[in-house]
């Protein structure tokens, strides 16, 4: 539980932990003593002579493969997330340590396994990181100001290495366990292992089932729409106005209006929905897309740069106009709903199947899924504050009345009733009830089994050297090799 924690929080601020630099592969009898490499001569003339002395710099705590750490740098960790607001109680310097040389075991063996990190997705990381920064501080100068760097430039060299060695040591772990699976028979071993009063306590849990309408815009609202896009299209292409302005001015998507439209690093695989993709994969570098819809609303995009299989792209959406009576009519419509589930025409699962607009729940009941595991059910303690607000005083098997729910993702306004259909105290884990959760719990210890296996097996076949002063370190690894 403790080397859970300590990961967590070393990834809350890993953006912020100063790189460390490769140094040459070596063997044993070319590594010199700790003492001779972190000690320099400096020179001070006097009186025309020249004296010597020997200064202490940054002493090296550990050595791992092609990584050297400093003892700044478990100091500058700990600093770290402290600043991030984690809780430092419990975290020592030892364990800090040996979570830095983890990570550099992953990063090493992942170069020489060949999982590779290109130089346009790291720095495409490091352009999201600083973009969000500037928003958050208020300009590139304040967020140097602030870290405490000297120019932007080596703040994105800084970035560069510290994103790197991140994501190679992530792609190492996920290729570690990428094809690790459990069966029902090791889920049902996992369970029976564990003592009945040492078994899990799952908090109070809802099962909460919706019927959503989505009130549309009429057809001469999105034609407005579409003619102010083809409008700045045009304006673009015939009169070089800048697209950047142009999204700042009038697109309504709150993730990229303030940065001029702009989305870095964009792959097929990025969580953009598919008709904005298709289109933004069909076009080529400095070409300007005709209008097109999405549910959200209607868009165009401006390719600004293509690197091999990713894109920076701006882009500016708006949405049509929906009228008051249209909202009206989607209060009214679940009105008459509710009224007629609670009459005992049908069923909520009925209505929800025959009338709901939302496609991913209608064919279910209306039963939501929590975006975390994908079962029915919400912990009280982990459920999204909002979705809490709307079911918090509701009994079971209670309709609220109509609700109206913006979309944070910049979709249209919806309104939508919802029900409690199901509840669930909090309870100590029973296999049949609690399957789900038991089977994340025993993959979960799999994959820590086999990432132990893989972390003994490559500690003992890489270079690895400690300061004497780390050596009697309690490591969870054996980083001090007899």
């Amino acid at each position: 539980m403790n080397k859970s924690i300590l990961f967590l929080l070393m990834s809350l601020c890993s953006f912020l932990i100063s790189a460390q630099d490769s140094i040459p592969a070596v063997t044993d009898n070319q590594v010199e003593p700790m003492e001779s490499i972190a000690e320099a001569k400096v020179s001070e003339k006097k009186d025309s002579t020249s004296n010597f002395k020997k200064i202490k710099l940054d002493g090296i705590a550990a050595v791992v493969g092609d990584y050297v750490i400093l003892d700044s740098d478990i100091e500058k960790t700990l600093i770290d997330l402290k600043s991030q607001g984690a809780s430092t109680e419990d975290i020592t310097h030892c364990g800090l340590l040996g979570k830095l040389m983890e990570d550099r075991l992953y990063a090493h063996q992942a170069v020489q396994d060949s999982i590779l990190v290109s130089d346009d997705e790291v720095n495409a990381t490091g352009d999201r990181q600083l973009q969000s920064l500037v928003q958050q501080i208020g300009s590139m100068d304040k967020v140097l100001k602030y870290y405490k760097k000297q120019d932007e430039a080596s703040f994105r060299e800084e970035l560069y290495k510290i994103n790197k060695l991140r994501m190679l040591s992530e792609r190492m772990q996920q290729n570690i366990v990428k094809d690790i699976e459990i069966t029902p028979e090791e889920v049902r071993q996992f369970f029976n292992k564990i003592q009945e009063s040492e078994r899990p306590v799952f908090g109070a849990e809802l099962e909460i089932s919706q019927i959503v309408k989505e009130p549309k815009p009429t057809d001469a609202e999105k034609q407005k729409v579409v003619d102010k896009l083809n409008q700045i299209k045009a304006d673009i292409e015939d009169n070089d106005a800048s697209f950047s302005v142009k999204a700042i001015l009038y697109s309504q998507d709150p993730g990229s209006k303030s940065k001029g439209g702009l989305y870095n690093g964009i792959t097929k695989k990025s969580g953009f929905v598919k008709e904005f993709k298709d289109v933004a994969f069909s076009l080529k570098e400095g070409e300007v897309s005709e209008p097109f819809e999405t549910q959200f609303g209607y868009h165009i995009i401006y390719i600004e740069k293509i690197r091999g299989q990713e894109l920076d792209l701006r882009h500016i959406l708006l949405q049509p106009e929906i009228p008051d009576a249209a909202m009206e009519e989607a209060k009214k419509e679940l009105d008459t709903i509710r009224k007629k589930i609670m009459d005992g025409e049908f069923t909520f699962a009925e209505a929800a199947l025959n009338f709901s607009d939302e496609k991913e729940t209608k064919f279910d009941g209306g039963l939501l899924r929590n975006p975390q595991d994908f079962s029915s059910r919400f912990e009280l303690t982990k459920m999204d504050p909002s979705l809490y607000n709307q079911v918090r005083n509701l009994k079971d098997n209670e309709i609220s009345y109509p609700l109206i729910e913006e979309d944070p993702r910049g979709g249209a306004p919806k309104y939508k009733i919802v029900q409690v259909s199901n509840r669930f105290d909090e309870h100590t884990a029973d296999f049949a009830k609690d399957y789900t959760k038991i089977q994340q719990l025993a993959l979960t210890e799999k994959q820590f089994n086999a990432i132990k296996k893989w972390m003994d097996e490559h500690i003992e076949d890489t270079y690895i050297s400690v300061n004497e002063a780390n050596r009697t370190c309690d490591f969870a690894n054996n980083w001090v090799k007899e």
